[in-house]
């Protein structure tokens, strides 16, 4: 089995964490025995929380935990200069307008504390869809119109194909375009991967559901080619209390502990540590262990 591109695809919106290595090794291991390149894509829309300082970290991390890459920006400068996803807003925007032509999203106006009165689940249940709220309104968010989408087929890694998934509840109304006019994740997630050509997509297990949204966005967008895509989503990394990391936990950024004076192999010994594998003390015995597991 072998596949052609898979991808790094981190968010600047935060220092990187051993979460984000954890995802970034199994992506090098997988891409290592597969024959796959892997391309760098910082998903940077969300302008209010970009910061430099974020995105010259990734290099930062990959560079000190000796993590290549064949394709894909290799600086700051390369990445604002011709990778930004701003570069690529042409694309969003036809898939938008296509979506919208094919009356296959609806206006929003709620809040989230009003979609948590409506349900407590927190879970936008479609409130919005009778309502015809005009898309060209201020102030709205356009989300999916989900109700007609059949049997999600999602081809897992390594050779398991499911043809009978169904969008979970907190994925079903996903929004596509933010109030602020820009697309939204699932949208640019899907719209980059089918631009690159990745064929294999690494991720964690909570994003499972964003990899459904996609594949039934895509069968709509008449986009077949991404059916063939291959996922893996792998166990999310967590700490000493078992909670998941998160970017605001800043005992766990790279960063924080690259600066205390600690080596790439202290990295890979704390990450065994989480992983509950005392072996682990370079790529090496990282990717043995990983294969093995």
């Amino acid at each position: 089995m072998n596949f052609k591109l898979t991808r790094f695809a981190p968010t600047p919106s935060g220092f990187l964490h051993l979460g984000n290595l954890y995802s970034f090794l199994v992506t090098k291991v997988l891409a290592e025995k597969h024959g796959a390149k892997i391309l760098l894509r910082i998903d940077d829309l969300d302008q209010e929380r970009y910061r430099e300082e974020y995105v010259q970290d990734i290099f930062d991390t990959l560079d000190f935990m000796e993590l290549s890459y064949e394709l894909g920006p290799k600086n700051l400068k390369e990445f604002e200069n011709d990778w930004s996803q701003v570069h690529r807003m042409e694309q969003y925007q036809l898939g938008l307008a296509e979506l919208s032509e094919k009356k296959l999203v609806f206006a929003c106006d709620c809040s989230r504390k009003k979609i948590q009165e409506m349900d407590s689940s927190g879970y936008y249940l479609g409130h919005c869809q009778d309502r015809r709220i005009p898309l060209d309104r201020k102030e709205v968010t356009w989300r999916f119109n989900a109700l007609e989408t059949d049997f999600v087929k999602l081809k897992s890694y390594p050779n398991q194909l499911n043809s009978s998934l169904i969008l979970p509840t907190d994925i079903a109304f996903s929004i596509l375009r933010k109030k602020d006019l820009k697309p939204a994740y699932q949208l640019t997630s899907l719209i980059d991967d089918l631009l690159f050509e990745v064929d294999l997509i690494v991720r964690g297990q909570d994003l499972y559901s964003s990899s459904l949204a996609q594949l039934a966005l895509a069968e709509k967008l008449s986009k077949s080619e991404f059916q063939n895509t291959t996922f893996f989503h792998h166990p999310i990394l967590k700490g000493p209390k078992k909670k998941k990391l998160s970017k605001s936990d800043g005992s766990t950024s790279i960063r924080t502990i690259r600066e205390s004076g600690k080596k790439s192999k202290d990295i890979y010994k704390m990450l065994g540590e989480y992983l509950g594998n005392p072996e682990i003390k370079d790529f090496e015995s990282f990717r043995a262990q990983f294969l093995n597991a």
